[in-house]
């Protein structure tokens, strides 16, 4: 997955300029509404004009007597631009809004974007997406984003761009202003939440198909003979609950793949609830190959997804998702679709409910004790020989060893904040983009290992271990333009000369590498150099850095959203690298999760624990606009991570404002307060220590049980007190640690 500031290091040649800083408030545009002509204002790669009406009267101002033109444009990067140095201060949150247009070369809707260049005073360059927008030639639309600079530039200039050249780039107001606070959420209300309770109408079908209706014109009946057990994740989640009732909706006469069996459920959903989606599905014949059965909502015409599952028998199969909505619906529809057109659909026990995910977490909370915790003995030599009773000790630890680890980027660690945040809560990294192949070879030849070294650096500094993310990416939309070019030899000799190239630099360096990332979403390099290619990328890999764990990674594995990527694909997968010698030594996880719910995600974990094989979560982010509802998420995620004896670490794909992938993702504000979901992460770091006190017993001894990591002892008698460090490994037996006084 991608980071959401994405910076393009093109090269415009650039002059400096110093300016002074000004005060919060004012607009940092200068002639933000053009009254004042164009002044400040002038043209990137192109010409900017004054108008007071175009197109023949038809375009006139949204606001103001006039607006400016980006006109003869031959690249799309051209467009009306403004030097704001100096104006903008570091580690302020600024909000951009401006409002457009375009004309012109027969272009009806375009993206336009407000691009940030920044300049820094070691000449690096930077281009920073602050806003975007679909504009068209009807009507002015806004644009609304927000950035924040980590560093001192020397240079900044904002600019406008996007659309074919040709086409111009009307702009009507441009402001740049210090952004609001976030007000804080407060908590959803989830009085007289039926948690557990199906939502579904007639789910057992005892009175017909009522409540149901076909969606498009094909036949919904009742048939029996279908499972009378509840599907297993939904079973973990209710808890004892009825059986199922054997009967099943029987669709057929489907023309389209989106036919199937409909409900309303517009009035049963509450905002910020999540819902688990649960229920047993199975084909008719007539089908050639396997077909997608999907689990789906309409809401307000858009689709959501409730879960996939894909169908290649004459079986019952498991179907399973979650969903949340967070703006009130004027209309949510459920439906079953997915089955090619002439392929009868059956369904059976299709439940809805809201998940209490916190009564799950008790449950989690002993897991983890028995999964993550050992026996440890402290003897203590030296003690007074009048006897040890009486001697007091506490025990508190101060590290826990288990990997939790972030997503970092070069821009972030110009941040002191940022960094200190980072040191401080975490002990592994991951670098955004930094490592990938089209960051440190944009063009053939031309290498870039600057960002990395300096973000290697730090790490090593502060005692962080690092993933190195990735060697290869399998997607055919994330190669750079140069290698698409290569014919077959060549592209081999590309990919031998970056396996040699990163790993002989790096080696010993990076403990994990993901080789080549996402294969159950692309396939670049095999089509090109055949099947034995990915399994050679983890030998080449191996042989040149030995001590590195191989990953394989990729996303929507543990979520049930995408039959790509179901843990039984991911397994096969696994298990056929395997066959063909790759060493395959650890299972990346994504976590890009929507609305996780605990059951869904562990069946996940238990099917992929079955290789034995070591998982990571390696890019976990959540998502809600409310930042409890995004710490519960998070809560979820972490609780299940710590109580699978499968997993051996977490990474999180970033904690800090505008520095995510996902729009409200972030643990911390921009300007570094700790929201809700932070908190909420932090306070779980203090339960994952483990705190001891009592007295040493006659045998000059000292026991509890706790979690591997560091720990300080202090130890009290009526002569002295002394305080000693000691270090608990990882393991399953106790533990003796010999303390000498």
């Amino acid at each position: 997955m991608e980071n959401l500031q994405k910076i393009n290091a093109e090269n415009h040649s650039e002059t400096t300029s110093k300016g002074c800083v000004s005060s919060e408030d004012e607009s940092i545009i200068i002639n933000p509404q053009f009254d004042d002509g164009l002044n400040n204002w002038s043209g990137r790669g192109c010409k900017i004009a004054l108008h007071d009406s175009m197109g023949d009267g038809k375009i006139l101002p949204k606001t103001g007597k006039v607006f400016a033109s980006a006109t003869e444009r031959t690249q799309s990067w051209n467009g009306i631009q403004q030097e704001i140095t100096g104006r903008v201060q570091r580690k302020l949150a600024y909000e951009v809004t401006a409002v457009v247009r375009i004309f012109g070369n027969n272009v009806t809707t375009s993206d336009v974007r407000a691009t940030l260049y920044v300049q820094a005073p070691d000449l690096r360059e930077q281009y920073i997406g602050i806003a975007n927008v679909q504009a068209t030639d009807k009507d002015w639309v806004q644009m609304q984003g927000k950035f924040l600079l980590n560093g001192s530039p020397s240079k900044v200039v904002v600019y406008l761009e996007g659309p074919a050249p040709g086409t111009d780039i009307l702009v009507n107001t441009f402001v740049i202003k210090h952004a609001d606070k976030t007000p804080p959420s407060t908590p959803p209300d989830c009085e007289g939440a039926a948690f557990g309770v199906n939502i579904i109408e007639n789910s057992n079908l005892a009175n017909g198909t009522n409540g149901w209706f076909p969606l498009g014109n094909c036949t919904l009946s009742v048939g029996t003979g279908s499972p009378r057990i509840i599907p297993p994740m939904a079973r973990d989640s209710l808890g004892p609950h009825e059986s199922l009732s054997g009967r099943y909706v029987l669709v057929t006469n489907r023309t389209q793949t989106w036919m199937g069996p409909a409900q309303m459920i517009t009035e049963k959903l509450k905002l910020f609830l999540t819902y688990q989606v649960s229920a047993w599905v199975r084909i008719g014949n007539g089908s050639s190959g396997p077909q997608n059965v999907n689990v789906a909502l309409s809401v307000d015409n858009q689709w959501v997804n409730g879960g996939q599952v894909e169908v290649a028998d004459d079986r019952w199969h498991e179907i399973g998702g979650s969903f949340r909505i967070e703006k009130q619906p004027s209309k949510v529809m459920v439906y079953i679709q997915g089955p090619a057109s002439g392929v009868d659909l059956m369904l059976a026990g299709l439940q809805i409910f809201a998940v209490d995910r916190h009564a799950r977490f008790k449950y989690l909370r002993r897991q983890t004790d028995k999964i993550r915790k050992r026996e440890i003995i402290l003897k203590f030599s030296g003690l007074d020989s009048i006897g040890n009773l009486g001697t007091l000790v506490r025990v508190k630890q101060v590290q826990n060893d288990f990997p939790i680890g972030s997503c970092i980027s070069r821009s972030n660690i110009d941040n002191e904040d940022f960094v200190d945040f980072f040191v401080k809560h975490f002990n592994w990294a991951v670098f955004g983009n930094e490592l990938k192949w089209y960051w440190t070879e944009p063009q053939q030849g031309n290498l870039n290992y600057k960002d990395a070294d300096e973000m290697l650096d730090l790490c090593q500094k502060n005692k962080i271990d690092t993933r190195g993310h990735c060697i290869f990416w399998d997607v055919d939309n994330t190669v750079q333009q140069w290698i698409k070019s290569l014919n077959k030899t060549d592209l081999m000799t590309a990919v031998q000369n970056r396996l040699n190239g990163l790993l002989t630099r790096y080696k010993g360096k990076f403990k994990h590498y993901d080789v080549n990332n996402e294969m159950l979403h692309g396939s670049f390099y095999q089509d090109r150099l055949g099947k034995d290619i990915r399994a050679n990328m983890f030998k080449t890999a191996h042989q040149i850095d030995p001590s590195a764990t191989l990953f394989v990674n990729d996303y929507h594995v543990e979520d049930g959203c995408d039959t790509r990527s179901s843990p039984e694909k991911y397994i096969q997968h696994i298990l056929d690298l395997k066959e063909q010698g790759a060493p395959v030594s650890g299972i990346g996880i994504q976590g890009h999760i929507d609305s996780p719910v605990g059951p869904i995600v562990c069946s996940a974990l238990d099917k992929m624990g079955t290789l034995g094989i070591p998982i990571w979560f390696t890019e976990l982010d959540v998502s809600s606009t409310n930042e409890y509802v995004r710490a519960d998420d998070l809560e979820v995620m972490l609780r299940e991570s710590l109580a699978h004896p499968a997993i051996d670490g977490v990474m999180l794909w970033g904690f800090w404002e505008l520095f995510m992938s996902r729009e409200n993702s972030h643990l911390v504000n921009a300007e570094g307060e700790l929201n809700e979901a932070g908190k909420r992460y932090l306070a779980l770091k203090q339960e994952w220590l483990s705190h001891s006190h009592g007295y040493v017993d006659e045998q000059g001894q000292f026991s509890f049980r706790g979690f591997s990591g560091t720990y300080n002892v202090e130890v009290v008698t009526l002569a002295k007190k002394v305080t000693k460090t000691f270090v608990v490994d990882k393991g399953d037996s106790s533990l003796v640690v010999s303390i000498d006084l």
